[in-house]
């Protein structure tokens, strides 16, 4: 008993010093006011002279010669814009500073009665009955001092009022599951109890940070008291109840956060409830709470005609979290139809959305209530089209988050667009994952490409949106720009792809891999083409031209290479090889028009991939089709490449190096000469180092006069041609003097 002795003992010193502390301190308060009274005497009619300022203010006597003077409104306007927003998160961070010790404080003072209790309980110095006792006795306690801490110390009240809040409710918890000191029902009558004198003590104190205490405990009491029995219909009406006693508090004190607790408590436990054991009896629940909380979202509008971006941010949740929660239900139970819900929802705030309308007032509100109309209408089609749920609802909730930044300017729905639309990503990708588990899908009617449908249509709409955002300057992030509008147009890519390559998977994998190439070549041309129109970013664009070639060279070489083999092999016809060589078209229209593209020539690196494309395009373009046309079987694969590569390829070279300088001299560019010697450089290194000990006598002498000639030819038209330049620049000169 000695170590109960002396915590009592401690205790009462640290009451006696608080005291203590407390009274000199409310003394020293009483005399620098007493201070600065002395020293300031016109503070002692600071509120006559306040009132008298007011009334100055909201009667202002105007002179008739200031009246006439016309308001210069331009200069004044910048003044009177709209301050910048802070942070959402800065008042938290306010809080917390300030409040930090308190919270430790009476966390600390919690986890040390509780340790307490059981040491003494290890020493059997109390017994069941009497530790739920002095839990609760503690707890009481504690409220009662928060009581009278409340007039001059608010805050650190309502914190010490919620540790006794905790107690209680902890205390009520292990007397029934530890100790079985009572029934479940008691256990639960009393944890109500206490949710309810916690919600009066907070709308009797005006304390916002004490009813969010009280609604943690009331939501966390049905976990307390679990047996793990699922008496779900019981849960739902007391959490209804709750969410009832939610939603009075928060119109009539105006508190948002206790709205938002309990919206995030109710959504874990009814998505607990649809995964566990959907079933009608959720549905009912489901709609009691979309209106409780759809009405707590229209707070605001009901009351002043407005929705701030919280509201507006509960009103996409609540539509949405339903939505999916409904959808599961109907598709796992199979009920009919599986749109009404959506289609219901849309009308609710479709009436919304015409009530703004016949006002004419088409500011905020208005857009809206249409944008969630038009949403939901877009889900119930998706998901009437048997689409993936969870992939449509979020790529479409994301498009209106979007929307809604786009004409608010909240950071808020900006912030978690950034967090939704990674979810999207990640979603689709889990929906392409079907075309590997399911076989005979119908060509494009499939769910799993109508889903990936809605994310390419909500995705264009996304790009359409920071188009005109950037264009109105409300957008700053050019870099998330870059990188959304590069993952867009991969989704879009993939999308398409991936259908086309289900639908061929039967042919064998060259043909797949040559459609495939073929498919992508032809993507990016294409949107290289509509550049201008799709308003595509610079960096983008240079990017979409390395691609571009990156694609070029690998087709030309390896996939080409694979359909010539498969050619030869009788796998696929000389025709399909043919037809694989429709990416010449688009190739040859770039290098027709990659020259207006000034961003791509500020590097000397593009040249160079410019010229490495072509050499390996033209050789290896000549290399496959002098294989599929000369060589009639297989065993003569390796002896027509040996003679292609001795013969023919230094001769390309050459072609193509004298080409580059002809380039360089006549478009006066002189990274193209290098380029031109260095092809020379490497085409005669391998002449010299390996070719002449492959060849016969007459290869070897047929190689080296064609050479010979085409370098001397070469080199006497870049004479000519020098002194034609040299001869038009002195003319020029000699004109201009």
């Amino acid at each position: 008993m000695s170590e109960v002795l002396l915590f009592i003992f401690i205790i009462a010193i640290i009451f006696f010093v608080f005291n203590t502390l407390n009274t000199r301190i409310k003394r020293l308060e009483k005399e620098i006011d007493d201070l600065k009274l002395k020293f300031n005497p016109r503070q002692q009619n600071t509120s006559t002279v306040q009132q008298t300022e007011k009334e100055s203010v909201e009667e202002p006597q105007i002179p008739q010669q200031v009246q006439n003077i016309p308001v210069q409104e331009e200069t004044i306007a910048p003044e009177l814009s709209s301050p910048p927003q802070k942070d959402w998160l800065e008042p938290v961070f306010d809080f917390l500073k300030q409040n930090i010790l308190t919270i430790i404080g009476i966390f600390t003072l919690v986890l040390g009665i509780g340790y307490f209790v059981k040491y003494a309980i290890d020493k059997n110095w109390i017994g069941e009955t009497l530790r739920a006792g002095i839990g609760l006795a503690v707890g009481a306690a504690i409220i009662t001092a928060g009581h009278f801490l409340r007039k001059n110390y608010a805050v650190f009240a309502s914190i010490i009022t919620g540790g006794g809040i905790a107690v209680l409710y902890f205390t009520t918890t292990i007397a029934f599951r530890e100790y079985h000191l009572f029934t479940q029902n008691t256990a639960f009558f009393i944890t109500t109890l206490i949710t309810v004198i916690s919600i009066a003590l907070a709308y009797y104190y005006k304390s916002e940070v004490l009813i969010i205490f009280a609604l943690l405990g009331g939501f966390s009491a049905p976990l307390m008291i679990s047996t793990g029995q699922s008496n779900y219909l019981f849960l739902f009406t007391y959490l209804t109840l709750l969410n009832i006693g939610m939603l009075a508090a928060a119109f009539l004190k105006n508190w948002k956060s206790v709205g938002w607790t309990a919206y995030v408590f109710t959504s874990i436990y009814l998505f607990h409830w649809t995964s566990e054991k959907p079933e009608w009896l959720t549905i009912v629940f489901y709609i009691i709470n979309y209106i409780i909380f759809y009405v707590f979202a229209l707070q605001d509008y009901l009351k002043n005609k407005t929705l701030s971006p919280w509201n507006t941010l509960m009103l996409v949740l609540i539509n949405f979290s339903a939505i999916i929660g409904l959808i599961y239900i109907f598709n796992t139970a199979g009920y009919e139809p599986v749109i009404i819900f959506p289609l219901i929802f849309a009308v609710v705030n479709a009436m919304l959305f015409l009530k703004e309308y016949q006002k004419k007032d088409f500011g905020f509100s208005y857009s809206v209530f249409a944008a969630l109309s038009i949403s939901l209408v877009t889900v119930a089609v998706a998901l009437q089209f048997k689409t993936h749920l969870i992939t449509s609802v979020w790529a479409v909730e994301a498009s209106l988050l979007l929307y809604i930044w786009k004409k608010s300017g909240h950071r808020i729905f900006k912030t978690c667009f950034y967090i939704l639309f990674p979810l999207v990503i990640m979603a689709q990708i889990i929906t392409w994952s079907g075309y590997f588990n399911k076989d005979n899908m119908a060509v494009i009617l499939n769910p799993v490409f109508l889903t990936g449908l809605i994310t390419i249509a909500t995705t264009i709409v996304n790009l359409f949106l920071l188009k005109k955002m950037n264009e109105s300057g409300k957008t700053e992030d050019n870099f998330f720009e870059t990188v959304f509008a590069a993952v867009s147009y991969g989704i879009i890519y993939l999308a398409f792809l991936l259908e086309i390559t289900y639908h061929i998977s039967d042919q064998p994998w060259t043909a797949i891999l040559s459609i495939g190439m073929l498919f992508s070549i032809y993507y990016v041309f294409g949107l290289m083409l509509l550049r201008k129109k799709l308003d595509i970013n610079p960096t983008i664009q240079t990017g979409l031209i390395y691609l571009f070639l990156i694609l070029i060279a690998f087709n030309a070489s390896f996939v080409a290479s694979e359909l010539v083999t498969s050619v030869l092999y009788k796998d696929i016809t000389f025709s399909f090889y043919m037809l694989h060589l429709l990416h010449w078209i688009p190739f040859v229209y770039v290098l027709w028009s990659v020259s207006s593209i000034r961003d791509f020539f500020q590097t000397k690196i593009s040249y160079w991939a410019l010229s490495a494309t072509i050499t390996i395009a033209v050789s290896c373009g000549l290399y496959n089709t002098y294989l599929a046309g000369s060589v009639t079987s297989p065993e003569y694969i390796s002896k027509a490449r040996e003679h292609f590569t001795i013969l023919y390829l230094p001769i390309i070279w050459t072609v193509l190096a004298s080409i580059f300088i002809y380039i360089s001299l006549k478009k006066n560019i002189p990274e193209y000469s290098r380029i031109g010697f260095t092809l020379i450089g490497i085409m005669v290194l391998k002449l010299y180092s390996y070719d002449v000990w492959q060849m016969d006598n007459i290869s070897r002498i047929t190689a080296f006069i064609i050479l010979g000639i085409i370098l001397l030819l070469s080199s006497f038209t870049f004479q000519r041609l020098k002194n034609i330049i040299r001869n038009m620049v002195n003319k020029k000169d000699e004109e201009e003097e």
